[in-house]
């Protein structure tokens, strides 16, 4: 029995739209909409403080048919290392014979994945003609999260970005600049001056056991959409709370909020929600463009399976990987 390899290198060498993540991911979330799709919450061990690695398995049935397990670690302090933050591998199976068909890199999976979800949410919930866009964290995640941005708010005039580490700043600028050259991406010192104004403001600081939530409600407009895709590191409570809340999956939040560690001290509790991301996908809930929105992306197993699936017929497409005995 052999099974397909794909690489770092093999997964980037496929040259993925976003759009194409994005399409995928959100067929994801409506298949989850119609209970049609398998979906435990992660799981996951803390070998070391803030630290995590989950285990991520997800069946998505309907006309995909599509079976797989992430592996991925969550390590804050590799930052100061100059090693990834995130890193994994992905297992695909065949859903008739649970045999496995694939092994690839999940790293530029999590990244993709990660900022299409946000980018679907933005379809949904993002007022069309958003203008001012804010990304406070600017690791991998910022990058992929802006880039999705950038396709379904085709009026952005002007992007501000804030990092605690002034390089990675300035990096994110001379790389992300050539994706806006009509959108100045304009640095702040401070957390308040970039969000001030802004119509969306997207948080991709490091998930921690004991958050800060230095992002304040009374810093921004009334109209705007806040995503988190840091868990509660960032956002103050009174901005998930004080308007229409969204989570990429219901029972996944719950669960983790049962676990008596994240989303604690304010932030909603179950009669709080006003839907999940599948529910708006699949039509069971409106979308909701005024107001204050507040939604928490924790990254769910259905996007890799999706995103997995993708990858995995691109590569049997160029004839990219290596097949491998088991």
């Amino acid at each position: 029995m052999k099974a397909l390899w794909l690489s770092k290198r093999d997964v980037e060498s496929l040259e993925i739209p976003m759009t194409e993540v994005m399409d995928a991911v959100e067929e994801g979330f409506r298949l989850n909409g119609l209970d049609q799709s398998e979906l435990p919450a992660k799981i996951g061990v803390h070998p070391r403080k803030d630290c995590f690695i989950h285990a991520m398995p997800c069946w998505m049935g309907g006309e995909v048919d599509a079976v797989g397990i992430k592996w991925a670690a969550g390590y804050p302090p590799n930052q100061a290392k100059g090693l990834p933050y995130i890193n994994g591998v992905w297992c695909m199976n065949d859903p008739e014979t649970g045999m496995i068909k694939a092994v690839m890199d999940a790293n530029w999976m999590t990244a993709w994945r990660t900022g299409a979800a946000s980018g679907v949410c933005a379809r949904h919930l993002a007022s069309p003609g958003s203008e001012v866009v804010a990304m406070i964290g600017l690791g991998v995640q910022a990058r992929t999260n802006l880039a999705a941005l950038k396709e379904v708010l085709p009026g952005i005039r002007e992007v501000r970005i804030h990092d605690v580490f002034p390089e990675q700043a300035k990096r994110f600028q001379e790389d992300m600049a050539p994706l806006f050259p009509k959108a100045p991406l304009v640095i702040e010192d401070k957390a308040e001056s970039a969000v001030k104004g802004a119509d969306v403001v997207v948080t991709c600081t490091p998930i921690v056991e004991h958050p800060r939530r230095f992002v304040m409600r009374e810093w921004m407009k009334e109209d705007v959409l806040c995503i988190a895709v840091d868990y509660d590191s960032a956002f103050r409570e009174e901005v998930m709370k004080g308007g229409a809340f969204v989570c990429d999956n219901r029972n996944q939040y719950l669960w983790t909020q049962e676990q008596g560690v994240y989303f604690q001290d304010g932030y909603p509790l179950e009669a709080e929600i006003y839907a999940d991301m599948g529910e708006i996908c699949a039509g069971k809930a409106a979308p909701v463009r005024k107001g204050l929105r507040g939604a928490v992306l924790m990254g769910i197993a259905s996007h890799d399976v999706m995103t997995g699936r993708l990858i995995y017929r691109k590569a049997l497409e160029k004839n990219t990987g290596t097949w491998v005995e088991l």
